[in-house]
């Protein structure tokens, strides 16, 4: 059928689709090709249907079917029957088994031989070689019947056929054994396929399962006895527990092997039961002796009398129980396992239910048919295609001739791995509790000893252990970063005894989860009593510190437990843990409360009470009005210091709520007490110097509390009332430096005609916008912190707003690269080069190049940036040669890093083409062996039945040979036709990249490169990948003889032919391409123009999406989209590896980063030098310390001496104005606290006039009635 030659290999991956943002051009490029191949492949049917029309009527003269519909309901109905075969003569049978017997016995290596013209004759004729017990011995598959004599001829028939098979079961065992030893899975699987395949020729399905699980049974066999390490009395459990779980692996990938191997040749019920018998209970077997012989180690002295049952004859042969004697039932004594013993088995336990599990995923992946309850002891029950599967069963007992395995009637995946642990658990339950209890009293115990002899009160920290990666339900920022150490401890040793809880059924014992169930509220109940009494401490003997340590271990110690109930949910279907999460919840918010409100208290009754700077009658100036108040100074650094605690202890989100909550509440109270102060003449200034620090500092701590960039910038639109609060309390304060502090002149000046009445009914004066004292400190210091009406964040905002975060946070991070065109990986990419290589690549974890390339590659809604960053760092490097003139030697050390990630991000969209490629060269390469295989010999031929009608595989290549032309012109037009699919389906990032690059070419080169740069790209990969044999066995796992590499490179020489690339191609090349060209005229050229129009249109259809101001962002990203982006970027390989690598550099370089953008805004008349990145990783095992004196240097240098300076110069009439909308009594009551309002004050007449002035403007009777009262 030469028509289904030609379409057989075409196929659509549509994975290469998922891993895109198609837009409507791809899409409908996409549909395009997948409606032609959906053609193709109707016409391929077609062309069979008709073949199978033309044979039956050929064979079958009283049928003759006209239609398409005639052939359907033909072969609906039609049916064979073993007892209506025609006669074959007993004499031609024997000669030709006897001939082939012959050939065995006295020619030598002609097993393969015998083996291919049987698959041959089964083929072509239809014919079964399967002896059944009844005597015939062959069947012929057609309408008609065999007409059998009975007598005893069929004896000798089968006697020699019994030889023949025997020499070939030989030769097939052989084989399979000594396939076992190859080491390529891929490849050891096809050639096990084939080799059961020709197996089944031979011998029933049931009998050549039996023979192949003899096979892997003592391969196996061998594998345990050399892998499964000793168990003794000196024996290290931690080791022994090791090799157990290496050993869990490598039995998982001989069992996924085995899987592969007969899941196209047995049915489910059949591949089941091989893998139950052959795997499943023989590591049962092996590990019930293994448990027995460590019982009796453990047991052998406290144990009661064991009696040893004989060894069951079901499918569990070989488990041994250890029963109670009856005798002893009365003083039972239960054995004593230690913590470690506990231990060992439940790590053993867990390795177990690993195995369990994932075979339970490799059955539903592949068969989707099965699935493993929870309710069920280890076994894969049947799933909602309950009745598919039995009908499935059914048809199988119907159509085999043969009877199957004798087998159960389940046909369920069996994994008794329990019944090894059978009599374990009665010990275990009665351990288990006292072990817990046992062991958490005595960390209990260690704690208070140390605290005992210890000077100071501060509990001992470490790091939180990682969270199980299953089934934990926390986000990173809910997760405490430090705890108490004997809440760790405790945790984690209840952490390893978790798996002997989960790993119970229905219808194990219950004693095991019951008892540690109990023991874990007696824990848990004991560590709160303990956190509660530490909690007590504070402040009276302990610092504050030890709450921020309290908090963060009751955190952890709940989502512990809450973790265990998600873990168990589908065993007790029904929280356990519930009433201790209650308590350790409102143990929280009862600490979180205490942290807060003790702050606050600090800050009111200590911090800010400071007689001298606070002396606001002094007519003796603060310091000459050189700097704010001591008070103001040290609530910052309060602040910072809490800051730094809260940022490496507690859980992210709640550090930042209660930093919040604190700065929210200390502003507060600073507003209303400058609001009430009554300043002399001396002191103003420290007033407004004061107010300027205050501003300043939480100007700088808002960037900590903020999570967002939209958050900081709209305060009022998001639901953190405390970020709003925060801002209308330093709106108030800058009302009341302004009305307080300013010039009586300019206040007179503005406010002459009184406050303006409209301006103060308005919803929403300008004074009181959330960011309007931003704007107006911004005349006094530099703040990175813009409203919108401005234009937002910065670069250096964008930085200082992830790198104040508690942690790093995805969504911000992608922001801060995409912001500004990809401002910052530019800066990266600039400076990368100048890091040591092998440093880099050693302490970052990998090339920090890669990490921004994968990074930026993924950001398929914003593709602008990629293109930008990446050319900057091609024209910056010059590696326009690299990407216009591939070298031959494709993967090399000396290749750039950009172009080496380019190259695998193409290669791996054609991918699925160089897969068809090879598939097409493989089908050529077996039919090419077939034709230079050992012929064979006449006589065995002539010895053939005639009524099996069989043509010798020679004349038939002879008749179908098509010629190395013919695939190779096959290979090329798959090529060309899948080109503007798989262009389709690459990101947006590259096909912007390539449309960028494009405009970087010579004249000259353009010329050369007619099919355009990524056309080009694409073509010379394919042809790269050909040339290099490991790329194509690592790609398709497929491995290349010489062949294959001959008939590769003329495809490649094609293809480069086409491109142009080759200018004196040779014959049998230009014979190939002018075959292409006879059948589909101008068709390549269009292909690759197609191609090449394409990967424009979609490129410059993004740039008219994205349009926007040059050397920005052009996509303006919304919350969703950055969501988008982050979540596929996270589900890629190693993507949020690559975002952590780039965070943990831009920590490692903040200052540096900050001194680049500084100087790119125009700051400096020359740019700065270019320096090695810190690529060394922060060890985070020991956060960085606080340091007070280091604090009082920044603050010193960066903000108290800069405000002193620039708030002698403040421009009033710019900043007044903006409060003629205040009410009047605010206004009144600033004004009555001037100290020009203070009695005794000496002022000139005008002033007086003034303030005479704006008292009756602000219709102050009460001040007016005051006066006269002074006067008289």
């Amino acid at each position: 059928m030469d028509a289904l030659q030609e379409y057989s290999h075409n196929s659509f991956d549509l994975q290469c689709l998922l891993n895109s943002f198609p837009g409507d051009l791809e899409f409908k490029q996409i549909f395009s090709d997948i409606g032609e191949q959906i053609e193709q492949n109707a016409a391929s049917i077609e062309h069979c249907i008709e073949e199978i029309q033309s044979e039956v009527n050929k064979l079958c003269p009283d049928v003759q079917l006209q239609t398409t519909s005639d052939c359907f309901k033909w072969l609906t109905s039609y049916n064979y029957n073993l007892s209506k075969s025609p006669s074959i003569s007993h004499g031609d049978l024997i000669n030709f088994l006897k001939a082939m017997k012959d050939l065995l016995n006295n020619e030598e290596n002609h097993e393969e031989m015998i083996l291919d013209l049987l698959w041959d004759l089964s083929c072509q004729s239809s014919i079964s070689f399967l002896s059944s017990l009844g005597g015939t011995t062959f069947c012929h598959l057609s309408r008609t019947s065999i007409h059998s004599v009975e007598d005893f001829s069929s004896v000798d028939v089968k006697s020699v056929w019994d030889d023949v098979r025997l020499h070939l079961r030989r030769f097939l065992v052989n084989r399979l054994e000594r396939y076992n030893e190859i080491n390529n899975s891929q490849q050891k699987i096809e050639l096990k396929n084939q080799c059961l395949k020709q197996f089944l020729l031979l011998y029933s399905e049931s009998e050549v399962l039996v023979k192949y699980q003899s096979i892997q049974k003592r391969l196996l066999d061998t594998f345990l006895q050399d892998s499964f390490p000793s168990c003794d009395r000196e024996s290290d459990l931690e080791r022994i527990v090791c090799g157990y779980q290496s050993t869990m692996l490598m039995l998982y990938s001989m069992i996924k092997e085995d899987f592969n191997v007969l899941c196209e040749i047995l049915a489910p019920s059949s591949l089941v039961q091989f893998i139950n018998e052959t795997y499943l209970d023989t590591v049962t077997e092996e590990m019930t002796k293994i448990l027995e012989y460590f019982c009796e180690l453990q047991f052998k002295e406290n144990a009661v009398p064991v009696v040893k049952t004989s060894k069951s004859c079901n499918k569990h042969r070989g488990a041994v129980h250890a029963l109670v004697s009856p005798e002893c039932s009365q003083k039972e004594r239960h054995p004593s396992l230690s913590l470690e013993e506990l231990r060992f088995l439940s790590q053993l336990t867990e390795s177990f239910v690993k195995l369990e599990n994932s075979i339970q995923e490799l059955f539903e992946e592949t068969l989707s048919l099965l699935q493993m309850p929870r309710s069920s002891p280890g076994i894969l029950e049947k799933s909602k295609r309950e009745v598919m599967v039995e009908k499935l069963i059914a048809n199988e007992n119907n159509t085999a001739p043969e009877a199957l395995l004798p087998v159960k009637e389940t046909t369920l995946l069996e994994f008794g791995w329990r019944n090894a642990f059978k009599e374990v658990p009665l010990a275990i339950a009665h351990c288990i509790s006292a072990a817990i209890e046992g062991f958490s009293t005595k960390v209990l115990q260690q704690e208070q000893t140390e605290r005992s002899s210890s000077v100071s009160y501060t509990i001992n920290l470490v790091n939180v252990p990682q969270l199980w990666p299953e089934g934990h339900i926390f986000p990173g920022e809910e997760q405490p970063k430090r705890v108490a150490k004997f809440c760790s401890d405790i945790m984690e040793k209840l952490d390893t005894m978790l798996p002997l809880a989960l790993a119970g059924r229905d219808d194990s014992p219950q004693e095991i989860r019951e008892n540690m169930l109990e023991a874990c509220g007696k824990v848990a109940t004991a560590v709160l009593e303990r956190l509660q009494e530490r909690g007590k401490e504070v402040p009276s003997r302990a610092p504050l510190r030890n709450l921020h340590i309290i908090l963060s271990s009751a955190a952890y110690v709940s989502q512990r437990f809450t973790h265990y109930d998600n873990l168990m949910k589908e065993t007790t279907k029904k929280p356990i843990f519930l009433v201790p999460v209650q308590r350790y919840q409102e143990f929280i918010n009862t600490v979180q409360f205490q942290v807060t409100d003790y702050c606050a208290r600090v800050c009111a009754m200590s911090i800010l009470q400071d007689a001298e700077s606070h002396h606001w009658d002094d007519y003796k100036a603060f310091y000459e009005g050189e700097r704010c108040s001591f008070a103001i100074q040290m609530w910052h650094y309060f602040s910072l210091a809490l800051h730094h605690d809260l940022w490496t202890i507690l859980p992210p989100k709640l550090a930042q709520e209660m930093l919040a909550e604190m700065l929210e509440k200390s502003v507060g109270l600073l507003a209303s007490r400058y609001a009430r102060a009554h300043p002399s003449p001396k002191r103003t200034a420290q007033i407004r110097l004061d107010v300027m620090a205050i501003l300043i500092f939480t100007e700088n701590m808002l960037w900590s509390i903020c999570t967002s960039g939209q958050e900081i910038l709209n305060p009022h639109k998001f639901n953190n009332h405390k970020i709003f609060k925060i801002h209308t309390h330093c709106n108030n304060l800058f009302t009341t430096l302004a009305i307080l502090t300013s010039p009586l002149t300019e206040l007179y000046k503005t406010f002459q005609h009184g406050v303006d009445e409209s301006a103060s009914n308005s919803l929403t004066p300008l004074f009181n916008q959330p960011l309007h004292w931003i704007s107006c400190i911004s005349q006094f210091y530099p703040s990175l912190l813009r409203p919108p009406s401005v234009g937002g964040l910065t670069a250096q905002g964008q930085l200082k707003l992830l790198l104040s975060q508690p942690c790093c946070k995805w969504n911000l991070l992608l922001d801060t690269l995409l912001h500004s065109g990809g401002l910052i990986p530019r800066i990266l990419l600039k400076s990368s080069k100048q890091a040591a290589g092998m440093e880099s690549k050693q302490s970052a974890g990998g090339s920090l190049v890669d990490a921004i390339f994968q990074v930026l590659y993924h950001c398929h809604l914003s593709p602008q940036t990629f293109g930008n960053v990446f050319m900057s760092h091609m024209e910056e490097e010059q590696l326009w040669d690299f990407l216009f003139n591939i070298p031959v030697s494709s993967f090399t050390e000396s290749q750039p890093e950009v172009i080496h990630c380019l190259r695998l991000a193409l290669m791996d969209s054609v991918k699925d083409t160089v897969q068809q490629i090879i598939s097409i060269l493989r089908c050529w390469r077996n039919s090419e062996t077939n034709l230079n295989k050992p012929r064979v010999p006449d006589h065995l031929l002539q010895s053939i039945p005639q009524e099996w009608n069989y043509i010798p595989r020679e004349s038939k290549g002879k008749e179908s040979n098509k010629g190395i032309t013919e695939l190779a012109a096959q290979a090329v037009s798959i090529v060309l036709s899948k080109l503007p699919t798989v262009i389709a389906c690459l990101p947006p990032t590259i096909k912007y990249f390539f449309f960028l690059s494009e405009r970087k070419m010579s004249k000259n080169l353009a010329e050369l490169k007619k099919a355009g740069l990524l056309v080009w790209n694409l073509i010379i990969i394919i042809c790269r990948i050909f040339e290099d044999g490991n790329t194509v066995e690592r790609l398709t796992g497929s491995s290349l003889d010489r062949w294959s590499k001959e008939k590769l490179g003329l495809i490649c020489l094609c293809l480069e032919s086409i491109l142009g690339k080759q200018s004196n191609p040779s014959q049998l090349t230009q014979k190939v391409i002018l075959s292409i060209e006879r059948q589909k005229p101008n068709w390549m050229e269009q292909q690759l123009l197609k191609a090449r129009t394409l990967s424009i249109q979609c490129a410059f259809t993004r740039m008219e999406e994205n349009s926007g101001s040059e050397g920005e962002a052009a996509l303006e990203l919304t919350e969703q989209k950055t969501n988008a982006m982050v979540l596929d970027l996270c589900h890629k390989p190693g993507g949020s590896k690559y975002l952590q690598q780039i965070y943990h550099i831009m920590q490692l370089n903040e200052e540096y980063l900050k001194e680049q953008l500084f100087s790119m805004n125009g700051s400096e008349e020359k740019p700065l030098l270019i320096r090695p990145l810190k690529v060394a990783l922060r060890n985070e095992d020991q956060p960085p310390a606080f340091n007070p004196f280091h604090v009082h240097k920044v603050v010193s240098e960066s903000m108290l001496d800069q405000v002193a300076t620039v708030t002698q110069c403040c421009d009033w009439s710019n900043l007044l104005p903006n409060y003629l909308g205040l009410d009047k009594m605010t206004f009144g009551a600033l004004l009555k606290n001037r100290w020009e309002m203070r009695k005794g004050e000496t002022l000139e007449e005008k002033e007086k006039m003034m303030l005479e002035h704006l008292k009756q403007n602000c219709t102050m009777q009460d001040f007016c009635t005051s006066d006269s009262e002074n006067e008289q």
